[in-house]
């Protein structure tokens, strides 16, 4: 049973949560306020964090950049409905995704199941390489001062490893796979995020702009990421 983390002050849509998600067979704790969630998340183990942005004492973006320092755990936010600022910046700060409230609690759990897959693919992944050896060595690609690694979830530029949330690693990982070529942003979301691209849905694009910030330019301070106006992206294949 994967254990869920729900931290948000409205009480009664928190209730309705837990008790859909109960029922789709996760064990979900509840907490009303950003200090008290903090606090959890320090003392606690979960597969999923839900987190809203606008909380008393500690909002949930002073809550997503105190538990970076030592939280490893993959965080959906949930944000005002249209307010795409607030989505914009939790992704820029690490969240995986984002949930605009009122939600509707199927798409939640659909959304909750993607991020676990997601997450859970990292150690199977190495498990399945540690038997197939030939397989971890297809895994790397090596791309001028970019070497990825599919397998151990590594990536190096200029031989300096870099941090990156799980949803970032997978899109660079398929830009990467696909060097030179158009990737489209139906099959970015698909493929990486788990779902199907919706209308005006700006998480892809806050993260090729959190990955370029991270990757920094290629070595004549060019892009490293096309974007293919209203389609999608291409890595420069230098």
């Amino acid at each position: 049973m994967h254990k869920l983390l729900i931290v948000d002050d409205d009480i009664e849509l928190c209730e309705l949560l837990s008790a859909y998600l109960s029922g789709e067979g996760f064990d979900v704790t509840l907490v009303h306020n950003g200090l008290d969630g903090v606090e959890t998340i320090r003392n606690q183990k979960f597969d999923l964090i839900v987190l809203d942005v606008m909380m008393p004492e500690k909002n949930g973006f002073d809550v997503l950049r105190e538990v970076g320092h030592f939280n490893r755990t993959p965080i959906l936010m949930l944000t005002a409905k249209g307010d795409e600022l607030d989505r914009i910046i939790g992704l820029e700060m690490g969240a995986d995704d984002y949930l605009s409230k009122p939600c509707n609690p199927r798409e939640l759990v659909a959304r909750v199941r993607s991020i676990i897959r997601r997450n859970e693919a990292v150690p199977e992944a190495i498990k399945q390489q540690i038997n197939k050896l030939s397989q971890t060595e297809d895994s790397v690609l090596t791309i001028a001062d970019v070497c990825i690694n599919g397998s151990t979830r590594v990536i190096k530029v200029n031989q300096q490893p870099l941090e990156l949330t799980a949803t970032e690693f997978e899109i660079i990982y398929l830009l990467l796979k696909n060097a030179g070529k158009l990737v489209t942003r139906e099959d970015i979301c698909e493929q990486c995020l788990g779902r199907k691209l919706m209308s005006y849905d700006r998480s892809i694009d806050m993260h090729i702009s959190h990955l370029r910030k991270k990757l920094g330019y290629e070595q004549h301070q060019e892009e490293r990421i096309k974007t293919i106006r209203g389609i999608g992206y291409q890595y420069v294949a230098l």
